[in-house]
């Protein structure tokens, strides 16, 4: 008996590599088993380098590398002069830097093998892996190996790089501002200096430093507040003049007002009443301020909300030339050029059918699951993907100027998201910075008017600096910054805290529907017909099992783990439906066309499959979109409030089902083309509804990006995603309706502590007004004020994020 055969009755026999089963023939390396050529040939690459500690490190630590890596010329490209300067991050006359995604990174046994990269190659000198962001980048000399060949290593080892056309575009960044970080460290220098020189006068003590030592502090406070006044303050600078500037009050521009107030008032009472004056003060106020950014723009610096085609497309495309097939970068393809597109292969550009038979899936561009027949001679849109023989194309449209790039030159993608929902802070913000003014404005004039005008001026700064809006200020960043920190933690990653504000004004929200409602690994299969025998499951079995279409693979796990028959010559045509002979009969799995049927069915709606046997239907498979696991709640928990949209690229042959499931008031459109979706999504708008748009692909961009609020949905956040405000891993999709609850909640949380702040201001004014205002006083109120708040908002919102079940303890 073959191992094979062993194998499938016993179930025992894993990979060494990558612990899957073994289910094709298996190979042994070193008396030890592995499921196909791929994981063997890493094996014998790491045993030859003596870097087999990788298997030690973690158990079945590999990836299975189902496709060999011998085809060496898929990397032509990264000899092009070109390609390689974009993608390289540092060059000298020595060494190169990359930075490459490598999806495949898990455990520490990968992290332990790129950071031995040196062992296999001796060109190579250093890998270092950002297991977070999957991202491992390598120092290698040049002279000695070359781009290509690097990859070639990685390959080779299971962790070939992902590499699109996005990262030769220049659009390498990073989520979180270098500036901020920088700009936040010099503030708590020069703050807890601060804070150490003003030490004494908290506890009044200042008198045994003698007058020398304490005017010496006081400078020395003086000049560790220029850097922050000069630098780590100028972003809330620019915000309020870019503010003023545009007729409009932010929340930045009381910061900038106090901010302003603290260090000249501090250099007046310093230098001219030889005071201590507020530096301190003014060095906690940023300090804390630019924690609460940091805290935000922390979360997110894995996640990218701003992808577009790019980071779908190929870097390379191979071409056809003098009858030769070479590798060339996607940037060097143009009009007429005679290309190659082989199974599972992105089409480029807009193109021409030359040869071959096309089978394209424009799942991911359309919405529409099954894959359409193109012929000789049919124009074949760029974004599908080909599944089956090789195809011969010629290129009709640059990658730039195709059907789907067009999406991104629409009016959507070049203008700002509409900001009609203003923020709550800025809102009160506006009103809080004319308040002071005016109080301020009030006691100076009682005190001069009494003739006392030192204390007139006293008490107008006062004011301002005691109501400096500090806690209000801190009020709403650390609120909506923990919110998103949650959300985070609930696989649902918010672009901005300015989208969980709008997010609490919705009252229409659009669907997607296939991989967006739907779940092709939850599809219902129902059969109807003459009974199916053993020996019709195992023909049936044979058939689907050499099918790679969506349909057969649905029907092949609805079949179960059965034997199946010895079935010759089965031919796959593309399109249409599998052949085979069996017995010498011919057996047929497909279309109605296909088979040669004309009946109607009881079966309506969903796709159908036929089974025949010698031009005699048997019966027939009825294929529906599995929805996701509780979709129907979530939808009905939707509506409370709100109106319900759904659009498909599919056809409507499941609004019955839908209906069904969803409600009659859903309202549905189906056969919507990306244009479509995207003019829909504008005609609501354009009656003045706030929509969110939940999608999935390269379909559903246009329309995420012309809504209010855009969500994508992903299996994987960290895999492409089209451009969207919001990423919501599919697995949380059913909590859609407690995350938009939780943003009106945390528009409460503001408030409560809005109405703390203003309780410390009001406190801080009665005590301003009269000039009684001590630099003991300010200090310590001003810091208890803030820190109250921040405490306030994060307990508040963990709770309630613990209420709502989207965190599973509170703190």
């Amino acid at each position: 008996m073959s191992n094979k055969s062993l194998h499938i009755a016993n179930q025992t026999t894993t990979c060494y590599h990558c612990g899957e089963y073994c289910i094709d023939e298996i190979l042994y390396a070193d008396e030890k088993p592995f499921c196909c050529t791929g994981c063997k040939l890493v094996f014998e690459v790491l045993s030859e380098n003596d870097l087999c500690t990788y298997y030690e490190i973690e158990n079945q630590p590999g990836q299975p590398q189902k496709v060999s890596v011998a085809n060496d010329n898929r990397f032509d490209y990264l000899d092009d002069t070109d390609v390689k300067t974009k993608l390289l991050d540092f060059q000298n006359e020595e060494v190169s830097h990359v930075t490459f995604n490598v999806p495949m990174i898990h455990c520490a046994s990968c992290i332990w093998l790129l950071e031995n990269l040196h062992k296999i190659h001796q060109g190579i000198l250093a890998g270092r892996v950002d297991l977070v962001r999957k991202k491992v980048q390598v120092k290698f000399k040049h002279q000695e190996v070359s781009l290509k060949e690097v990859v070639l290593v990685l390959s080779k080892i299971g962790y070939e790089p992902r590499l699109n056309l996005s990262d030769v575009e220049g659009k390498k960044r990073s989520n979180v501002d270098r500036r901020l970080i920088v700009k936040l460290a010099v503030a708590g220098f020069c703050f807890g200096n601060m804070m150490l020189f003003s030490l004494p006068e908290y506890f009044s003590e200042a008198a045994l430093l003698g007058n020398g030592f304490k005017k010496t502090f006081n400078y020395l406070n003086v000049m560790l507040s220029l850097p922050v006044f000069f630098y780590a303050a100028t972003d809330y600078y620019k915000s309020a003049w870019l503010s003023i500037k545009n007729r409009n009050v932010n929340m930045d521009v009381p910061i900038a007002i106090g901010i302003v107030t603290l260090f000249f008032y501090s250099l007046y009472d310093i230098f001219a009443l030889h005071q201590e004056g507020y530096m301190d003060t003014l060095g906690g106020l940023l300090f804390f301020l630019l924690i609460g950014k940091l805290y935000q723009q922390k979360t997110y610096e894995t996640l990218s909300f701003d992808r577009d085609y790019k980071a779908y497309f190929p870097v390379a495309v191979t071409k056809i030339v003098k009858g030769k097939e070479e590798v060339s970068p996607l940037s060097k393809l143009e009009v007429g050029d005679l290309i190659k597109v082989k199974h599972g292969e992105l089409i480029p550009a807009d193109s021409i059918l030359i040869s071959g038979e096309g089978y394209i899936d424009y799942s991911f561009v359309t919405g529409e699951e099954v894959p359409v027949i193109k012929s000789k001679g049919a124009l074949i849109y760029a974004g599908g993907r080909q599944k089956g023989q090789s195809l011969t194309l010629t290129v009709q449209k640059s990658p730039s100027q195709g059907y789907l790039t067009g999406l991104w030159n629409t009016e959507a993608f070049q203008k700002e998201k509409d900001h009609s929902l203003v923020s709550l802070a800025t809102k009160i913000s506006g009103k809080f910075t004319f308040t002071v003014l005016l109080i301020a404005s009030i006691a100076f004039a009682y005190w001069a008017f009494q003739g006392q005008f030192s204390i007139a001026v006293l008490s107008f700064t006062s004011v301002l600096i005691i109501t400096c809006p500090c806690a209000l200020a801190m009020s709403t960043p650390f609120t909506l910054g923990n919110t998103l920190r949650v959300f985070g933690q609930g696989k649902f990653y918010l672009k901005n805290a300015q989208v969980l504000e709008k997010m609490a004004e919705l009252d229409a929200i659009i669907f997607d529907k296939t991989g967006t409602l739907t779940d092709p690994g939850l599809a219902k299969v129902s059969y109807a017909g003459e009974r199916l025998s053993q020996d019709s499951k195992a023909i049936i079995k044979a058939l689907v099992n050499e099918s790679t279409h969506a349909l057969s693979n649905r029907i092949n796990v609805w079949l179960g783990d059965i034997d199946k028959s010895e079935v010759t010559h089965i031919e796959e045509v593309f399109g249409q439906g599998m052949k085979g002979v069996y017995q010498n009969q011919e057996v047929k799995l497909g279309s109605a066309a296909f088979v040669n049927e004309n009946r109607e069915h009881a079966l309506v709606g969903g796709n159908r499959v036929f089974f025949a046997v010698e031009n005699v239907v048997i019966g027939c498979f009825y294929i529906q979109s599995g929805l996701r696991t509780g979709i129907g709640q979530v939808v009905d928990r939707l509506k409370t409030g709100r109106h319900i949209h759904i659009l498909s690229g599919d056809q409507d042959h499941e609004r019955t089902h839908l209906s069904k499931v969803l409600g009659n008031e859903v309202i549905m459109k189906f056969n919507q083309s990306p244009a479509d979706k995207l003019n829909y999504i504008k005609s609501i708008n354009d009656k003045g509804y706030a929509t969110m748009m939940v999608g999935d692909g390269l379909n559903d961009a246009g329309a995420l990006q012309e809504s209010h609020v855009g969500v994508a949905v992903t299996d994987k956040v960290t895999n492409f995603s089209p451009a969207s405000d919001a990423i919501i891993d599919a697995s949380v999709l059913d909590k859609l309706p407690d995350f938009l609850n939780f943003s009106k909640l945390s528009r409460k949380v503001i408030k409560a502590s809005f109405m703390l702040s203003f309780t410390y201001n009001v406190v801080g004014i009665y005590f301003a007004v009269q000039g009684l205002v001590s630099p003991v006083f300010c200090a310590i109120l001003m810091p208890i004020s803030s820190v109250s708040v921040i405490l306030f908002t994060t307990i508040t919102t963990n709770y309630l994020s613990y209420k709502q079940g989207l965190k599973s303890k509170i703190i």
